[in-house]
């Protein structure tokens, strides 16, 4: 049985950051209940593109989870979400602070009803600081965060990473955070608030440069796919495409040299330390480069993974994709999916060796679930059709 087998999550986020929180969360075994805005639900239902109607991104941040559609701002839809509270263990909201407390559902008012819950909000500059109101993107937390500074060529602009990496670290520490506090909760039976800020989270992962800058002064700049402080660590051009090498200590960059015969590399008084190496960096790669040109990107790393050295080819993400070790790891697998058929996923990259993540839960249609829960809470059919229907609305479907 997953680990968190019996506990329930209201997930009242949308996008990214949260879904991703509450997607892991189901996948280690709990309930998770997807609360939707009921006419078009999470945003990114609508987000191209698509596959037979369903978006790829929803498709890949939502499933393990059931989906409620309630209209918060109608009385019916407030009044089940009211009902439902009491019977979680963890919300996790990514409104702006204080919206959600305008529809009565602050993390005060909710922790009367239910003095066990763990409140989880995620948003883009935490509850409080001057910032607090100002809207959370993750290209916005990129920029104003430094990573762009650190990221991209030396004689090129500052660059955005290629995935939204604020929203997932966000997502993660949410995770760890609940995790926490419903362990502090086994020993005191109370919830508590839990306050994650994209912002913190894009920061926390700053560490290398921030600790040059906080000990020299100096911002470490743009190093394109080199390293701030190590070398040879970084992508080499070879007969037939880029490699990257990764020689991280002494030990390493002695077994390169040996597997390409660079013994006078290796003599050299300019390379003898790494120090010395980023001393003298671009007269190595520059001398460095035309011996492993002579390789194709196969045979290089054919050649030093035969001397343990730390290395790879540059793939595109379908080649990563497809990689047979990702499908022996449970890294890539098939859902069964209602129109879909077999749905390929992502996994869960928490391997626990005795209760291991359950995925087995295809993302829902919007409003799937609704008489199930709600039913379960005394609701009939009028109230599960009131607590979906937008006010001034007369009908609305389940499906999307």
């Amino acid at each position: 049985m997953p680990p968190l087998h019996g506990l329930r999550v209201l997930d009242l986020t949308r996008v990214l950051a949260g879904p991703y929180c509450a997607m892991m969360l189901g996948d280690m075994g709990a309930e998770v209940l997807k609360i939707e805005e009921p006419t078009h639900g999470d945003d990114t239902r609508a987000w191209a593109p698509h596959r037979e109607g369903w978006s790829t991104f929803f498709l890949g941040l939502n499933r393990s989870k059931k989906s409620v559609a309630l209209d918060l701002k109608s009385v019916a839809g407030a009044t089940a979400l009211r009902r439902l509270i009491p019977t979680a263990d963890v919300l996790i909201e990514n409104f702006r602070p204080g919206s959600l407390a305008k529809l009565g559902f602050s993390y005060e008012a909710v922790s009367e009803w239910n003095p066990r819950l763990v409140y989880c909000s995620v948003t883009g500059y935490g509850q409080v600081g001057s910032k607090k109101d100002l809207p959370g993107y993750d290209a916005v937390i990129q920029a104003e965060s430094g990573l762009m500074d650190v990221t991209g060529h030396p004689e090129g602009p500052p660059t955005r990473v290629g995935v939204a990496i604020t929203d997932y670290l966000a997502g993660l520490y949410a995770m760890n955070g609940i995790l926490l506090a419903l362990r502090d909760r086994d020993r005191t039976g109370r919830g508590q608030h839990v306050d994650i800020a994209l912002m913190d989270a894009m920061t926390s992962a700053l560490a290398l440069p921030a600790g040059i800058y906080f000990h020299t002064g100096e911002a470490p700049g743009r190093e394109g796919n080199q390293h701030h402080t190590l070398t040879p660590y970084e992508t080499i051009e070879v007969a037939d495409g880029l490699v990257v090498v990764a020689a991280g200590n002494e030990r390493l960059w002695k077994q390169l040299c040996t597997a390409i015969g660079a013994d006078d590399l290796e003599r050299r008084p300019d390379y003898a330390t790494n120090t010395d190496r980023m001393a003298h960096r671009r007269q190595l790669i520059a001398e460095l480069t035309p011996r492993l040109a002579r390789y194709t990107r196969d045979a290089l790393i054919e050649l030093l993974r035969a001397h343990n050295v730390p290395c790879a080819q540059v793939r595109t993400i379908g080649e990563a994709l497809e990689d047979p070790q990702l499908r022996e790891r449970g890294m890539v697998l098939d859902i069964p999916h209602r129109d879909l058929g077999a749905m390929r996923s992502l996994g869960n990259p928490i391997r626990l060796s005795r209760t291991p993540a359950v995925i087995h839960r295809a993302p829902p249609v919007l409003g799937e679930h609704n008489e199930e829960i709600l039913k379960a809470l005394g609701a009939d059919g009028d109230d599960t059709q009131a607590a979906r229907q937008p006010v001034g609305a007369t009908t609305r479907g389940v499906d999307r």
